[in-house]
């Protein structure tokens, strides 16, 4: 994995890279603070945990993966978290700015902070932005933090009744405890990311245009052209002479 802003070294995982691929993903996630967005990312991208981080203004993981056959350059968004207030949600311009770059959003809040559910209609509205004219990003919901049952603040059937109110799919998921949980739930979005938009054959327009059917010549020099310039000359009087 990369990480193109901040510049943080995380180990690759065995078979990570592919070469060559010509798609790329770019998806933001978003969500309060301390739900445990950048452990989701490391998680999914690495298989790795790191339990604790510093709060971030906005970090830009990349990776190579391979989704459904294909190579694809897989861009997450870290953002950071959004606040309430007395006017509605609360975004900074860095995670606005994320939305709108987005091919899809992923909303997280954690099953033990009841604020961070809380948040999650108000950060609904301002991805899908009502009224504008520009179709929205696809969008997932994921509850963070499944493995804190004795911390637990927002009921397991309160996530998937919010995301069917929304139309988006939902995922309880613990960043600590279950690989398979987090990746499987980024997986589905990139293959569904995919096959809505599938890649423009462009590169037969381009090499047609690189390589046409009759090859253009070097254009020679003015020297070289004097020199068959000679030759010629001296090539007629040989054949006068000769006559």
């Amino acid at each position: 994995m990369r990480l193109i802003q901040n510049m943080m070294s995380i180990a690759e995982y065995p078979g990570a890279e592919t070469a060559g691929s010509s798609r790329v993903i770019k998806i933001a996630v978003i969500g309060g603070s301390g739900v445990g967005k950048t452990a989701l990312i490391v998680r999914f991208l690495t298989r790795r945990f790191i339990g604790d981080y510093e709060r971030n203004a906005g970090s830009l993981y990349s990776r190579e993966v391979q989704v459904d056959g294909e190579a694809v350059t897989i861009q997450v968004q870290d953002t950071a978290g959004a606040e309430m207030t007395d006017n509605g949600v609360s975004l900074p311009d860095h995670v606005s700015c994320s939305v709108h770059w987005a091919d899809a959003v992923v909303m997280v809040y954690s099953v033990t902070d009841r604020h961070s559910f809380e948040l999650i209609d108000q950060l609904h509205k301002a991805v899908i932005r009502p009224g504008s004219t520009v179709a929205p990003p696809p969008v997932i919901l994921l509850a963070n933090k499944a493995d804190l049952l004795h911390l637990r603040g927002v009921d397991s059937e309160q996530g998937p009744l919010l995301a069917a109110t929304l139309g988006c799919s939902f995922y309880e998921v613990s960043a600590s405890e279950d690989y398979n949980q987090v990746h499987g739930a980024f997986h589905r979005l990139c293959c569904q990311l995919v096959k809505q938009h599938p890649p423009t054959s462009t590169s037969t327009t381009t090499e047609k245009k690189r390589s046409p059917l009759i090859p253009r010549p070097k254009s020679p020099n003015m020297q070289d052209l004097k020199r068959r310039f000679k030759q010629a000359l001296s090539a007629k009087v040989r054949t006068v002479t000769s006559v």
